[in-house]
C-alpha cells in the first residue's frame, strides 16, 4: 500500500500525520532524558545514602559485630547498586537520547525538503492551470468576437442600401476576427495539451514520489522509536546479573549475622576481668563500743578504701561513684598505659597498640630498605643522583623507627605486667601492682612525667620557677626531688599559701586513684587555620579546618592548649598543645563553660 495512490488527494493531511509523528519521536527523546536524570539523581541519592551511614573511623569499634558488619557490607552492596544505575543512565544518555535527538533534527530537515518540494510541484500544476484558464477566456472572447462580425458582414451583404466598399470593410473585419478566434483556439489547444500532461506527471509521478518519501520517513520514524525502546530495556537487561549479584550480597550479609556471635562479643568487648564484690560484712557497734578497752577483742579487718574501690569498678554500682577532680585532675587524662580500664580492656587495647606499632615498623623498615637501595644506586652511578641527598631522609627513617621501637617495648612491657598481675581474681593484687614500695603510687608519678611533658618550653618553665622560687623551695624541703609532688615546680599551677602543696597531696583520697579526672572548662572555639602534624610531647595533631574547644590561651611562648570537639576514645591525645600561629580563634565564653 502506497501513499501516492491511496491518499493522492490528502497532501495536507499527510503533511499534518507526519508533523504529529516527529512530535511524538521528540516527546519520546525528552521522555528518556527524563529517565537518564532520573536514573542518574537515584544512584547519586544512592550513594550519599550509603556513604553516610557508613562507618567513621571514630565508630569502627562498634562495627564488629555480625549485625553491625552486614549492615557495612549491605551498604557496600548498595554502593555497587547504585553503580549499575549509573551504568544505566549512561547507556541511554549516549545509545539513545543522543541518536534520538539527531535523529529527530534530520526527520524534520527531510520533512521540510518533501513539503517543499510537493510545494513547488503543486505550484507548477496550479500556474499551468490558471494558465489554461487565461487562454481559455481569451479564445471564448476572440470566438465571440468572431461571431459578431461574421454576423455584421451577412447583414452588410445582404443589405442593397449600402455601398460595395463598406461591405468589403465587414468582410475584412470578419476575417481578422476570425483569424485571432483561430489563434487563441490554437493557444488554448496547446495550454490544455501542457496542463494534461502535467497534471498526469503530478498525479501519477511527481507527488506519489514526495508521497512515497514522507511514507518512508514516517516508517523510519515508527521502526527507529521501535529500536530505542529495545535499546533501553536491553540496557537494563545487561545490569540485571550485577544487580542480581548485588541483592544477593545482601542475602549473604544477612545470612551471616548471628545473634549468639554478637552476644559472646559483647562479653568479649565489655567484659572487666574483676570478681563480683563479696558480701558486706556486718559491724556490730556495741560490740566495738564494748570491747574498745580491751585490746584482746579481735575485729574484723577492713578493706581498704582503694581495694573497695577497685573492687566496684566497671560494676553497675561503679558507675555511680564520684570521678577524680581537684590538682591531679588536670594531668590525669589520656594514660598510655591504659591504665584506667579494666584488666581484660586494658589487654585489648595494649595488644591493638602493638599491632599498629609492629605494622608502622614494618612500614618504615621497607622504606628504610628502599632508601639504602636507593642509595647504593646512587653510589654506583652517580649521574643518577647525589648519594648524600638520601642520608638525610635515612637520618628521619632511623629516627622514626628509634622511637617505635621504643614505644613497641614500652607497650610489650605494660603487656606483660597486664598478663601478669591482671587477673580476674585479685583486685588487691591489681592495687598493690600500682604502688610502690615507700607507698606513692606511680600514677602520681605519671602526672608529675605529664607537668613536663606539658610544660610550654625550657624558657617558659625557667620564668615560672623562677617567679616561684621561694615556693618551690618549701616543697623541696617537704619532699625529696624524686618525689611527684617535685614535677610539679615548672608547671603554671597556682599552689596555695604556706606551701602547702605535699599536704593536699596526702589528703587526696586514695579511693578516687583509679578514675579519670573532670576536665578543664572551656573558654572558646578556635579553627585550624593549617594542617600541623605534632612531633613533640604534649601537642596533638591538626586538621586544616578542624574546629577545636581553646582550654587554655598563648602565655607569650608561641602555644596554645585545645581539646578536640568530638574525642573518640582512640584518640590517644584528644588534649594537648598546638601553635597559636595554626589556629584562628573563632569565639570567646564571658564565662568558661563546663564541657
Amino acid at each position: 500500500m502506497s501513499w501516492g495512490t491511496e491518499l493522492w488527494d490528502q497532501y495536507d493531511q499527510i503533511a499534518v500525520h507526519t508533523q504529529k509523528g516527529i512530535d511524538f519521536l521528540e516527546k519520546y527523546g525528552h521522555f528518556v532524558d527524563a529517565r537518564t536524570k532520573i536514573e542518574q539523581e537515584y544512584a547519586s541519592k544512592l550513594r550519599r545514602l550509603a556513604r553516610n551511614y557508613l562507618p567513621k573511623k571514630k565508630d569502627e569499634d562498634d562495627y564488629q559485630f555480625t549485625a553491625t558488619k552486614a549492615f557495612k557490607l549491605m551498604l557496600n552492596e548498595i554502593n555497587d547498586l547504585a553503580g549499575q544505575h549509573e551504568v544505566i543512565a549512561e547507556n541511554l544518555s549516549t545509545a539513545v537520547v543522543s541518536d534520538l535527538t539527531t535523529l529527530v533534527k534530520s526527520m524534520k530537515d527531510d520533512r521540510r525538503k518533501f513539503l517543499q518540494e510537493g510545494a513547488r510541484i503543486q505550484a507548477q500544476l496550479t500556474l499551468s492551470l490558471t494558465t489554461l484558464a487565461k487562454t481559455k477566456e481569451k479564445y471564448e472572447k476572440a470566438f465571440g468576437t468572431s461571431e459578431r462580425a461574421l454576423e455584421a458582414y451577412n447583414k452588410a451583404d445582404a443589405d442593397l442600401n449600402l455601398s460595395r466598399a463598406d461591405v468589403e470593410k465587414q468582410r475584412m473585419n470578419s476575417n481578422i476576427k476570425r483569424q485571432q478566434m483561430d489563434d487563441s483556439k490554437n493557444e488554448y489547444a496547446n495550454q490544455l495539451q501542457k496542463t494534461n500532461e502535467l497534471q498526469n506527471q503530478f498525479y501519477n509521478k511527481l507527488m506519489p514520489a514526495v508521497f512515497q518519501s514522507l511514507q518512508d520517513m514516517d516508517e523510519k520514524r515508527v521502526k527507529c522509536v521501535q529500536n530505542f525502546m529495545r535499546k533501553s530495556a536491553q540496557t537494563e537487561q545487561d545490569v540485571l546479573p550485577i544487580i542480581s549479584q548485588c541483592l544477593e550480597g545482601i542475602q549473604r550479609c544477612t545470612d551471616a549475622m548471628d545473634e549468639k556471635e554478637d552476644s559472646m562479643l559483647v562479653i568479649e568487648k565489655y567484659k572487666s576481668g574483676f570478681v563480683q564484690p563479696g558480701d558486706i560484712p556486718f559491724e556490730d557497734l556495741s560490740t566495738v563500743d564494748s570491747g574498745s578497752g580491751n585490746s584482746s577483742t579481735t575485729t574484723t579487718p577492713q578493706n581498704t578504701p582503694s581495694e573497695k574501690k577497685t573492687s566496684i569498678l566497671g560494676t553497675i554500682t561503679g558507675g555511680k561513684i564520684k570521678k577524680r577532680s581537684g590538682l591531679l585532675g588536670i594531668f590525669g587524662q589520656n594514660k598510655e598505659d591504659f591504665s584506667e580500664l579494666p584488666p581484660n580492656q586494658r589487654r585489648k587495647k595494649l595488644q591493638s597498640k602493638l599491632d599498629d606499632l609492629t605494622a608502622k615498623i614494618s612500614q618504615e623498615t621497607a622504606a628504610r630498605d628502599g632508601l639504602m637501595k636507593m642509595k647504593t644506586v646512587y653510589e654506583a652511578n652517580p649521574a643518577l643522583g647525589d648519594p648524600m641527598s638520601i642520608q638525610g631522609q635515612l637520618t628521619e627513617n632511623g629516627h622514626r623507627l628509634d622511637k617505635l621501637r621504643s614505644d613497641l617495648r614500652r607497650y610489650q612491657a605494660w603487656l606483660e605486667e597486664a598478663e601478669g598481675k591482671g587477673g580476674p581474681g585479685s583486685p588487691a593484687s591489681t592495687l598493690s601492682s600500682r604502688t610502690n614500695g615507700n607507698g606513692s603510687s606511680p600514677r602520681r608519678s605519671s602526672v608529675s612525667d605529664e607537668v613536663e611533658s606539658l610544660s610550654r618550653s625550657a624558657s617558659d618553665s625557667s620564668v615560672n620557677h623562677h617567679k616561684n622560687g621561694s615556693l618551690v623551695t618549701s616543697l623541696t624541703s617537704q619532699g625529696s626531688s624524686n618525689s611527684p609532688e617535685s614535677g610539679l615546680g615548672n608547671s603554671h599551677l597556682s599552689l596555695g599559701p604556706g606551701g602547702a602543696l605535699g599536704e593536699n597531696f596526702q589528703d587526696i583520697d586514695a579511693e578516687e586513684e583509679f578514675f579519670e579526672p573532670e576536665p578543664l572548662p572551656v573558654l572558646g572555639r578556635c579553627k585550624a587555620l593549617y594542617t600541623f602534624d605534632a612531633s613533640s610531647e604534649g601537642s596533638i595533631p591538626l586538621e586544616e579546618g578542624e574546629e577545636l574547644w581553646l582550654i587554655e590561651t598563648d602565655q607569650g611562648d608561641g602555644w596554645t592548649r585545645v581539646r578536640r570537639l568530638n574525642p573518640s576514645h582512640l584518640d590517644p591525645m584528644p588534649e594537648g598543645f598546638v601553635p597559636t600561629s595554626y589556629i584562628d580563634t573563632t569565639e570567646m565564653f564571658e564565662q568558661p563553660q563546663p564541657v
